[in-house]
């Protein structure tokens, strides 16, 4: 049996590999990996520098462990509809096996890819890996998929008795010896005409799993009361490695378990099944990532505005928690969960811009830019999203930086002018001493947080023709 290991991207590991480890267990095995130009042209790869970045660095020390293990990558550019199928037929393989993707332009690559290779008799394979369970096996009652996550996540949690996780193979066999290799370096960030960020997460297998090993060994213990603490470091940091599988999610998930670290432990693993969720409504519904979930809400009239577009993205806005979530993303390619729900509900309810603007911004900036992910956290934050909650949630930004920054330490590290700026009015600046507004050259609020609660609700009310809502502001 002679098998192509097709890594996309998604599975940028060797441990808990499935497609590996059956494909070392058959004969020859042959990794590969296509440069596409659907993200590595330098037109394209512009639109994720922090992404790439972390891919390159991942996809290099795959590329060093297949080594160590005795085999080879190989890295051939070109679209993966083409180049997967004529390099198979090339290289006479009975088999290709590679991860499944639940986003639709990996599906419909997937279907091309599969076709190409039936007309050569060629075994197309698709393992599970990117979720805990396969997309789509998760269903109610009347056999659709769940549009609420609470009984999503009890349906997965009476079926989430997981094998353990796959070993990395401790040797892997040489490539044949009669390929016709065509293969290049993987690309350098300067190749692709972009620049290095020195504040990134590094990405590979070796740091995901130190990450891993820290996260259980100490903030994991605290997470169920940290986790929306913006000042402190109470989360796991795995959203990076999740997202470009330098981890499998089964791996993370059966280490918590073994931890045995109780409510916190629980809380965590909940925020894993809401991972899961986000991928199965993609795969349930893959308009997602172009329509709301809320058909109500097709045509909702989002205002269009340079100025507070600007505002929001440079981090100038006067509140000080979104502003400092606007600085952060640009800098480190990470938000705090916490942050990134402030934030996205400013923009869709303080300025009333539209959420994919948002969507397609933290995309463009993000490390561990998830597409199932990041469209439902926005979709979720308009109100337009699958969500139990009203509509007319609206966090308010002042209360939220008190809670969850109580003594600014978040707000000062993004946000240098307000450094000296005492707690007491660390989270409104606008109400400290004039003299001392003078002296932190802060910019006033761009909106008042009353005013522009009241104008999306009315707006909100005369699209949808709601009845008046209750008071909802977090």
């Amino acid at each position: 049996m002679r098998s192509i290991v097709w890594f996309r991207g998604k599975d940028l590991r060797v441990a808990d590999h499935g497609p590996l480890v059956e494909a070392a267990a058959s004969g020859d095995m042959i990794p590969l990996f296509v440069l596409d130009p659907f993200f590595f042209a330098p037109e394209r790869a512009r639109e994720l520098p922090h992404r790439m970045q972390f891919l390159l660095a991942s996809l290099r020390e795959l590329e060093a462990n297949l080594a160590r293990l005795g085999s080879r990558l190989l890295v051939v550019p070109g679209r993966s509809v083409d180049v997967v199928p004529r390099l198979a037929a090339l290289w006479k393989v009975d088999r290709v096996l590679a991860h499944r993707w639940v986003e639709p332009f990996g599906r419909e690559r997937d279907r091309r890819v599969g076709v190409a290779l039936e007309r050569e008799g060629i075994a197309f394979r698709l393992f599970e890996g990117e979720t805990l369970l396969p997309p789509g096996s998760v269903r109610n009652g009347q056999g659709g998929m769940f549009r609420v996550f609470t009984p999503f996540g009890r349906a997965c949690g009476m079926r989430l008795d997981l094998e353990p996780a796959l070993a990395a193979p401790r040797a892997l066999s040489p490539l044949p010896e009669d390929l016709a290799i065509e293969t290049v370096s993987i690309p350098t960030m300067e190749d692709l005409g972009l620049l290095s960020n020195p504040q990134l997460q590094h990405g590979g297998e070796k740091a995901a799993r130190a990450r891993l090993k820290a996260f259980v060994g100490g903030p994991l213990a605290d997470y169920g009361t940290d986790r929306d603490r913006m000042d402190r470091p109470g989360t796991s940091r795995l959203s990076a490695d999740l997202k470009f599988g330098t981890l499998s999610v089964s791996t993370v998930w059966q280490a918590v378990v073994t931890a045995a670290s109780g409510e916190s432990g629980r809380r965590y693993l909940n925020e894993l099944l809401w991972r899961e969720f986000s991928h199965h409504l993609l795969w349930e519904w893959p308009e997602l990532l172009e329509q709301p979930f809320r058909a109500e809400f097709q045509g909702f009239p989002w205002r269009e505005d340079d100025a507070s577009w600007l505002a929001w993205t440079e981090g100038h806005t006067g509140y000080p928690v979104v502003d400092a979530a606007a600085r952060q993303l640009k800098a480190e390619g990470f938000v705090h969960n916490r942050a990134r729900m402030v934030t996205a509900s400013f923009l869709t309810k303080h300025l009333l811009l539209d959420y994919r603007q948002g969507e397609a911004h933290y995309m463009h900036w993000l490390t561990d830019g998830d597409w199932a992910q990041n469209s439902s956290g926005w979709q979720w934050s308009a109100g337009c999203g699958c969500d139990a909650q009203p509509w007319f949630r609206i966090f308010n930004p002042v209360a939220q930086g008190l809670k969850f920054d109580p003594d600014g330490d978040y707000v000062r590290r993004w946000v240098p002018e307000l450094a000296g700026c005492p707690a007491a009015f660390i989270q409104e600046p606008w109400k400290a001493p004039k003299a001392l507004r003078v002296c932190l050259d802060y910019p006033e609020p761009i909106v008042d947080h009353v005013l522009a609660r009241q104008r999306f609700l009315a707006t909100a009310k005369g699209h949808l023709g709601r009845g008046r809502p209750d008071r909802v502001e977090e």
